[in-house]
């Protein structure tokens, strides 16, 4: 039987989605979500700093090149499969955040919001 590539792809996403969240660790926090200065107009939120001390006690030895720690998100109704990236000049790890998600769940730059992390 032959699949589309969006059969697989979606197949892997769900299968991901109740891995992580039957086996990940949860995390919760609130934050408000800023946007990049730089031309490429990416925006994130930061994680707290304690939260960053304790996924890196615990996490550290699975973070992949920069600092890259893959992750299951949820603000609001939408999920989604992305990383958390580790910035060390800032000392905390930041989640981006899409246009799609922003759009999706009405974000707008300096917005605090909920989000949900599964490690």
């Amino acid at each position: 039987m032959c699949y589309s590539l969006y059969q697989l792809l979606t197949q892997y996403h769900q299968y991901s989605k109740v891995n992580l969240k039957s086996k990940g660790v949860k995390y919760e926090f609130s934050n408000c979500i800023w946007k990049y200065p730089g031309p490429a107009a990416w925006h994130f939120i930061s994680l707290p700093e304690k939260l960053t001390k304790e996924i890196r006690q615990h996490f550290k030895h699975e973070e992949k090149s920069w600092g890259r720690l893959k992750v299951f998100a949820q603000i609001g109704q939408t999920e989604w499969l992305t990383a958390i990236w580790f910035d060390s000049k800032l000392n905390t790890y930041l989640l981006p955040i899409k246009l799609a998600i922003r759009k999706q769940e009405l974000i707008e730059n300096g917005k605090k919001i909920k989000v949900i992390v599964w490690i």
